[in-house]
Formats: structure tokens, sequence, C-alpha cells
């Protein structure tokens, strides 16, 4: 067993499906399986690299790493927490390994496997990380709802300004009063004018106005 992690591409095969698989747990519902998948490979390439003072140090970074890409994606969503996840997954990986080149292999193991994650979307459900913030909730007429304030309908058109970042959902203030707001996708400064391109039910779309 010891010739085997000897391997220098092996920690590239533990580490790409220990990120592939707890990555994809994040992002599509698997009910936990693929997370215990992960933690399983990722637990076995410490305990094979790292020595027993060092082990839990290692897994906390790598976690901790994995936690922000969580937590980016749930609340901030704007990339900068994900980003300082991957680097510090990347960076427990890389400490771990024993030599150069078998930290070359798990820190190519931890990108790669990150990538291919998302294929999981096209084959399961995806998990609904973003639906309450991103207002994807459709208050119809057609549906059967009522609007629950008609004055959200003569929003349309209208021009106003934001209170503070749409990331891509935030405050803006039309006519001396504050509205829930959210933009196409897009990160809208604070400050910046926009404009009601859409009304559905409490849904206000923005646009930023050049």
């Amino acid at each position: 067993m010891d010739i085997f992690f000897e391997l220098q591409w092996i920690g590239f095969i533990i580490t790409f499906f220990g990120t592939l698989f707890l990555i994809g747990e994040v992002l599509v519902n698997m009910r936990g399986f693929f997370g215990l998948l992960g933690i399983g490979f990722i637990t076995v390439y410490f305990a094979a690299y790292v020595q027993s003072g060092s082990f839990i140090l290692m897994l906390i970074i790598y976690f901790v790493g994995l936690l922000l890409i969580i937590i980016d994606g749930k609340v901030v969503n704007d990339g900068t927490l994900a980003t300082l996840g991957l680097a510090s997954m990347l960076t427990a990986v890389a400490l771990a390994a024993p030599d150069f080149t078998s930290g070359l292999y798990a820190v190519l193991g931890v990108l790669l496997g990150s990538g291919a994650s998302f294929f999981f979307l096209k084959v399961f459900k995806k998990r609904e990380m973003w639906t309450k913030l991103a207002l994807k909730d459709q208050l119809t007429k057609e549906a059967g709802y009522n609007s629950m304030n008609m004055d959200y309908e003569l929003l349309l058109g209208q021009e106003g300004v934001t209170l503070n970042d749409l990331r891509p959902v935030g405050t803006i203030k039309i006519n001396n009063k504050d509205y829930s707001a959210v933009s196409d996708g897009q990160w809208v400064e604070k400050g910046s004018k926009v404009k009601v391109v859409q009304v559905d039910g409490t849904k206000v779309l923005v646009e930023k106005i050049s």
C-alpha cells in the first residue's frame, strides 16, 4: 500500500475525485452521498502524506476553502470568497504533498475536479442555492397570484438609484421609496442610476443606465 502512495501521480487521482464529489455535492442535490465520497477521498489523501501533527490542520485549511466557496454561492455571490476558497484548497493539497511534482499533480487534481463537477448539473437535479437570493419565484397572475401591491406595476419604466451594490440583489430608491430589486445577473455599484425594465409581482428587474 505504501508503494501505491509513492506514485507521484496518485495524488492527482485522489484530489480529483475528492474535489469532484465535494463541489458536486454543493451543486446538485445528492443527499450527502457525494459529500461522503469527497470527504473520504480527501481524508485518505491527507492521511497518506501528512504527519499526524499536521493532519488536522491541513484538513481544516482544505475544508475552510470549501466553506468559503459555499458561502460565496449562497450569500455573497461575487466570486471573491470562492477565489480565496479555491486558493486555500490548493494550498492545503500542495503543502501536504511529499515533493514538488506530487504537489503539482495534487493541485491539478483540485482544479480539474472543480471544473468537472459542473457536469453533474447536466445529469442530476440542481441544488437551488440561489433561488431565494435571485428572486426566481414567479408571482404571476397566470399562476393564480394577485399582485401584492399594485404600486409595483407602476414602477415599470421608471428610473431610480441603487442604495447598495446589486450582486445581483439589492435595494433601490424610486420616488423616495425603497424597493428590493434584482439586476439581470450583473453587479451594479451603489449609487448607480437604474431603470425598471420588468415587474413580475413584487420582483423588480432593473438595468443600469449608461
